[in-house]
């Protein structure tokens, strides 16, 4: 499998679990913007950043972390890791 098939195939494996958690997902990775996924709940939004492998760069991050976003925004990053089943989770 290759890189992007496979960060595209974790992608809609952090969709299905912040579905199973009530959210509705969209995928953003397409616009090659700050975010992979935007899930709206009925109480909060979570915008996510899915790796695989490693965490996000300093710099990457540090991007994230400045991005302006409402209240009752949340942002998460998710990274996998091979034969893992659920990713490593970080709130910023």
């Amino acid at each position: 499998m290759n890189a992007k098939r496979k960060g595209t195939h974790n992608e809609h494996r952090s969709m299905a679990i912040l579905e199973s958690s009530g959210y509705a997902c969209t995928r953003a990775a397409a616009s090659l913007g700050v975010f992979d996924i935007i899930g709206v709940g009925s109480t909060d939004v979570v915008l996510v950043q899915v790796k695989t492998r490693d965490w996000p760069s300093v710099e990457e991050t540090e991007t994230i972390r400045q991005f302006p976003c409402p209240p009752n925004a949340r942002k998460l990053l998710h990274r996998w890791r091979d034969r893992q089943r659920l990713p490593d989770v970080r709130e910023l």
